[in-house]
């Protein structure tokens, strides 16, 4: 059935799918989760039960129907805050102005004031000073000799240093900054969610209202000047700054999950280390391939009935699409539970699509490719310290990795 015949009602609608309870299961190592790939296998619309909030929501799975669903007006994000929608976090509480729960025209209106601090000229500008911030961790590394944690020693402070400098939080509160934004993706419970982000969002309202007359170039310098030019109010500001802060979680268990693989792959590592030059197709089709989170991320709600894949999804619905399950269907990535350095075309969308498309993804890749490219220069024979099977790996988390990466080299 196409596109087209199932979006203009020409076919009539199958019955709906049963519901599925989705408990996402503690992963270790970087295999795909079983009950997504059951649902996937059940079919590219289905209708899931997550462990939190109320009811069911449909779930799409297939590469063209994530992108439609992401880049349609149709379904709302800002829908979504005023209902206890089935969903995987403990915590649901939607602050005006974040990015993430707005539907346009405010979110390019919200988007605008943080904008410049995440262009590809100013990812250019921050680089020295985070190859800086890097070389003075791993330097830290190679005098103390193997083994080591990289995610103790580098992949952990790293990320935060330069989230941290590009937002602009003194370097006095980065370690507790720390403590809640780590506490906010885990999946720990409704109070330790609460209080954590009551915390976070605290000290950020203080921090916007201390850089009203700021003329810096650092983010909640561009909030506070926003807001005292009318142009977002103080509660906007505050959701926009909120995920941005916690989004540099994500960069330290990505990049974990890529160098575990490269660790435990060594025909990945040889061809890291024989084309250095080629080193980033290859990132690209392992931010494809890498399971960078547990189960999905924010629903939509459906503004009028839409037809997709032969069902009906009715208005006020909600929906959930997975990135994860549209980076391995088939019709586009041909194996695609392989990692294939070569894959070209590689239009993967782990970092989202449409107007939802994740504001740090120039931030992301490029602390990705300093990581990746610094510890595979500077520790020759970078191998585990200890058997595969005895990484630790996270647990109760929305964001997948690594909790430990002991590793040795040739000192």
């Amino acid at each position: 059935m196409t596109e087209e015949s199932t979006l203009t009602g020409q076919a009539p609608p199958h019955a709906p799918p049963p519901v599925r309870d989705w408990i996402t299961p503690d992963l270790d190592g970087t295999d795909f989760d079983p009950a997504l790939a059951g649902l996937m296998r059940e079919g590219p619309l289905t209708r899931i039960r997550l462990p939190f909030g109320e009811g069911w929501a449909w779930l799409a799975t297939r590469y063209d129907d994530v992108k439609l669903i992401t880049n349609d007006p149709r379904f709302s994000r800002t829908e979504v805050t005023s209902r206890q929608v089935t969903r995987m976090a403990p915590n649901f509480a939607p602050r005006p102005g974040s990015l993430a729960w707005a539907d346009q025209p405010d979110h390019n209106r919200l988007r605008k004031p943080v904008a410049g601090a995440f262009t590809v000229s100013a990812m250019k500008r921050l680089r020295p000073r985070a190859q800086a911030v890097l070389d003075e961790l791993v330097e830290g590394v190679v005098r103390d000799g193997p083994p080591a944690d990289l995610i103790e020693r580098v992949l952990e402070p790293f990320p935060l240093t330069v989230v941290s400098e590009v937002m602009g939080v003194p370097a006095e509160d980065r370690e507790q900054v720390h403590t809640w934004t780590r506490e906010i993706i885990s999946t720990n419970g409704v109070e330790a969610a609460g209080r954590a982000k009551d915390g976070l969002y605290g000290w950020i309202t203080a921090t916007v209202r201390a850089r009203a007359a700021s003329p810096g170039e650092d983010v909640y310098s561009m909030l506070g000047g926003a807001v005292a030019r009318g142009e977002i109010s103080e509660a906007e500001a505050v959701g926009l700054a909120g995920p941005l802060q916690i989004g540099g979680e994500a960069v330290t268990h990505n990049c974990g999950q890529m160098l575990y693989l490269m660790l435990t792959r060594p025909e990945l590592m040889e061809r890291m280390r024989a084309r250095p030059e080629a080193r980033g197709p290859v990132l690209d089709e392992l931010y494809r391939w890498i399971p960078h989170r547990s189960s999905v991320g924010l629903a939509r709600i459906a503004l009028e009935d839409v037809e997709i894949a032969g069902h009906r999804i009715a208005a006020g619905e909600p929906v959930y699409v997975s990135y994860l399950a549209a980076n391995r269907d088939p019709a586009v990535f041909p194996d695609p539970d392989r990692i294939d350095p070569d894959r070209d075309p590689n239009p993967h969308v782990a970092f989202g699509n449409g107007p939802h498309f994740c504001t740090g993804t120039v931030l992301a890749r490029l602390q990705t490719e300093l990581l990746v490219d610094t510890l595979l220069d500077r520790l020759p024979g970078l191998r585990l310290a200890v058997p595969a099977d005895q990484v630790r790996w996270r647990h109760r988390t929305m964001i997948r990795g690594p909790q430990t990466l002991p590793v040795t080299w040739s000192a």
